[in-house]
């Protein structure tokens, strides 16, 4: 035998086995994402007998779909807007703002737990936090004099679910603006100080049009990780809130009035906003990486 295709055999016996390591990964995602999205969008186009129709789609627009979508779609924006603003603010302080570098180890890694905590113990630790009964709603009223109830706020209202997600928006707002934030260089602010500018010019006409991709793409992900945060909604607010995930939820537990092929229509209008939502971040993501590199 060649000591060529000697090497030749040996690489072909070798080239399976590099991919054994991701085959968990691929069977997960194939399992776990891949085709349960597949039998949503199949199901969103059949009837009750598994014909084609297009009357799922069209009972989108009726009763009270179009709200919940609105509703959910403002929740989304209020959360990633305020994400992004308290977000980009810690990172900043953490980052540019002088504060002690033994700060960045702790507050990056309660930030990956954080961005990873939803469902029901984070709903349940907001209801004993800011619930009727909750701790700080208790201590606010007796020790200061402070209803909060009586002050409009309700845990299992807009507002209510709004700040929930923020307990997961923020750290995920820091998780990602802290590369492009190290991104900036010392040399555009040396650069611009040495032309004159200012503090708030140097951001106004330097850092923040760097950045804008960035913030605006971060946004687009934040809006479509709380747009999709189904059990965080359920456990906190159960049918008391009109959104998407509470109607998909009534429509496919198997109830006697449900409609499990409009359950797959409203997940599968889920799946094309959070979509858009996800493809706006990677384009917009692409473009500040050519920036900060």
């Amino acid at each position: 035998m060649q000591p060529e295709q000697g090497t030749r055999r040996g690489a072909l016996r070798r080239l399976p086995l590099v991919w054994v390591g991701i085959a968990p990964f691929v069977l997960f995602v194939t399992l776990f994402l891949i085709l349960p999205t597949l039998k949503i969008v199949i199901g969103a186009f059949q009837a009750g007998d598994g014909s084609f129709t297009l009357q799922n789609i069209r009972d989108l627009a009726t009763g009270s779909i179009p709200a919940a979508f609105w509703i959910s779609i403002k929740i989304s924006v209020a959360s990633a807007l305020l994400g992004c603003a308290i977000g980009f603010a810690m990172a900043a302080a953490m980052i540019l703002g002088g504060l002690p570098a033994a700060i960045r180890g702790p507050l990056l890694t309660f930030s990956g737990v954080a961005s990873n905590f939803a469902g029901v113990p984070l709903a349940f630790a907001f209801l004993a936090t800011l619930g009727p009964l909750g701790l700080v709603t208790v201590f606010l009223r007796t020790q200061l004099g402070i209803d909060l109830r009586a002050l409009g706020f309700n845990i299992l209202s807009f507002w209510g679910l709004t700040i929930t997600y923020l307990f997961f928006q923020i750290p995920l707002m820091i998780l990602i603006i802290t590369p492009a934030l190290d991104g900036l260089k010392r040399e555009w602010r040396e650069a611009a100080s040495v032309l004159g500018a200012t503090g708030p010019q140097y951001w106004r006409m330097v850092a923040l049009p760097i950045l804008f991709p960035s913030l605006l793409g971060t946004f687009a992900l934040l809006f479509a990780n709380a747009f999709g945060a189904v059990a965080t909604a359920i456990a906190l607010t159960g049918s008391s809130l009109n959104i998407v995930p509470i109607l998909l939820f009534a429509q496919i537990r198997g109830d006697v009035l449900g409609n499990p092929n409009l359950g797959f229509a409203l997940a599968f209008g889920m799946i094309v906003i959070t979509g858009i939502a996800n493809t706006i971040y990677i384009w917009l993501r692409a473009r500040s990486e050519r920036w900060l590199k």
